[in-house]
């Protein structure tokens, strides 16, 4: 099992690598791997779990945050309807994106970052990623709103981009046009 002493902190080399593509179909390694991925976020939010193993809370996970640099992110959300978001995606792509653009008002987190870096991280509003299941079967998703930006931040990982590289320097909070917030 995952811990957080598993996941490796900003600033480590690993997490500005350009991941590999997973060669499909994917190892038995591999798919462990991306188990253990979508395990540590389920149990993240699992309090009981959480508490035992000083677990942070987090939605989603990639690969690379446990120094793997292989194409693999994981994603277990409860949307605002109570619907269940449950990922595992080898080799995933943003395929397509909108203009329109949306950010978190309460800015991004990430359990490769230990303190909070505040702003606003400018996303597509809407996105479709394709993808591979644990299963090897092709995933094509359209998402959008506060999925869509979990997408986007573990893809980020795969390509060596931190949440905060998104952030306007000069200005933390700007809001870029077109860009409709969304409060969490």
């Amino acid at each position: 099992m995952l811990t957080m002493k598993d996941i490796i902190r900003d600033g480590h080399p690993t997490l500005r690598l350009v991941a590999e593509e997973v060669s499909l179909p994917p190892s038995e390694e591999d798919k462990e791997v991306l188990k253990s991925l979508l395990e540590f976020v389920k149990n993240s939010q699992n309090p009981d779990i959480a508490n035992k193993y000083g677990l942070r809370a987090g939605i989603g996970l990639a690969a690379p945050q446990i120094n793997i640099s292989k194409r693999m992110i994981a994603v277990y959300f409860k949307d605002e309807k109570g619907v269940l978001h449950n990922y595992a995606l080898f080799n995933p792509k943003i395929k397509s994106h909108s203009v329109e653009r949306t950010y978190l008002t309460s800015g991004e987190g990430c359990l490769s970052v230990d303190e909070p870096i505040l702003g606003y991280v400018p996303r597509y509003a809407r996105i479709t990623v394709e993808g591979v299941s644990l299963e090897g079967e092709k995933v094509k998703l359209r998402l959008k709103g506060m999925l869509a930006i979990v997408f986007q931040h573990e893809i980020d990982h795969l390509n060596g981009i931190m949440f905060y590289d998104h952030i306007n320097k000069d200005n933390p909070f700007e809001i870029t046009d077109n860009a409709m917030p969304i409060e969490k």
